[in-house]
């Protein structure tokens, strides 16, 4: 039975997603408020760097979001995203694990924590095993303009 807790709004979720994401080693982690938009018209939520891999997290609030995000081009060809491991963070039950694209993983977001559900990889294969070869181009964007708004 779907679980649905929407009491969490996208803005939250991607802050906590930013938290989770620092936690998970990432030394570097950008967040939509960069409004950095890809060649294909992706904005990720939040995105973290690591030296020898990206980790995109797409923050759904809402099922009609989730359902909608199918539709997208670069969900549909996955070589056109970015993230070499790709991530939905949701609050529990909002997504079923059998509803994941192939390759995506799934984060339940709790009031004070952070539950992995499906296919978080264990620091030892993030380098190794990476289920996607994210958008290079797309990533370099996202970075770029991430910085130049930094500079100021």
């Amino acid at each position: 039975m779907r679980q649905m807790t929407t009491n969490m709004t996208h803005s939250e979720l991607v802050e906590r997603a930013v938290k989770w994401l620092k936690a998970f080693g990432c030394g570097v982690v950008l967040d939509d408020r960069f409004k950095a938009i890809t060649s294909t018209g992706e904005q990720p939520d939040a995105l973290g760097l690591r030296s020898y891999s990206s980790i995109l997290i797409e923050c759904k609030a809402t099922r009609s979001d989730f359902l909608a995000d199918k539709k997208k081009k670069f969900r549909q060809d996955p070589a056109l995203g970015v993230g070499d491991w790709r991530f939905y963070f949701c609050p529990p039950g909002l997504i079923q694990p059998n509803e994941l694209p192939e390759g995506w993983g799934l984060l339940y977001c709790y009031p004070k924590t952070v539950k992995k559900v499906h296919g978080i990889p264990s620091n030892s294969v993030l380098e190794t095993e990476k289920p996607f070869k994210g958008c290079a181009a797309n990533e370099r964007r996202i970075i770029y303009s991430a910085l130049r708004r930094a500079k100021g």
